[in-house]
């Protein structure tokens, strides 16, 4: 896909919306230089070309009690049958796995999981994980500490 063609107003707003999805669009356009009413236009373009996708708050997991987090690579035993997606449905359904992606290299899905516990990472590990059909080999790496995230999305290459 290539990038969209946005104007420096779009990418500053992009760049300020990632840090206060809640602004107020007055704000923002003053923020980003134009009044109320263009600057409402573009943020209502943006939404609807799918570039902005939504707003969301972002929790602190240790503040609800998810003490335990960690990434958790799995490999299915074959991908020739329909184990692929009868393991992405079985995972959509688990609220511990807050993301999910297929890699490349050894191993085929990287789930972040958060949990409130050790015992119930185990519970989740062994008694659900390693339990679904098709599921080869687990790999568990706990989160010691977040340095950095979760992230925004990069926009440096639209200023070019």
């Amino acid at each position: 896909m290539i990038s969209p063609q946005l104007s420096d107003f779009e990418v500053k707003m992009l760049q300020i919306l990632q840090g206060n999805g809640r602004i107020a669009v007055t704000d923002l356009a003053q923020m980003i230089g134009l009044s109320a009413t263009p600057c409402a236009r573009r943020f209502e373009h943006l939404q609807e070309s799918g570039v902005i996708k939504g707003f969301a708050a972002t929790i602190d997991r240790r503040a609800i009690g998810l003490m335990v987090e960690v990434f958790v690579q799995v490999r299915l035993n074959t991908h020739s049958d329909d184990s692929p997606e009868r393991f992405i449905a079985e995972i959509q359904r688990m609220d511990e796995v807050s993301s999910c992606w297929t890699m490349t290299g050894e191993h085929d899905f990287l789930l972040h999981v958060m949990v409130p516990t050790v015992d119930d990472l185990n519970d989740f590990v062994m008694h659900r994980l390693m339990r679904l059909k098709g599921v080869r080999d687990v790999h568990t790496q706990l989160v010691l500490q977040n340095i950095k995230g979760p992230g925004k999305i990069p926009l440096g290459h639209l200023k070019r």
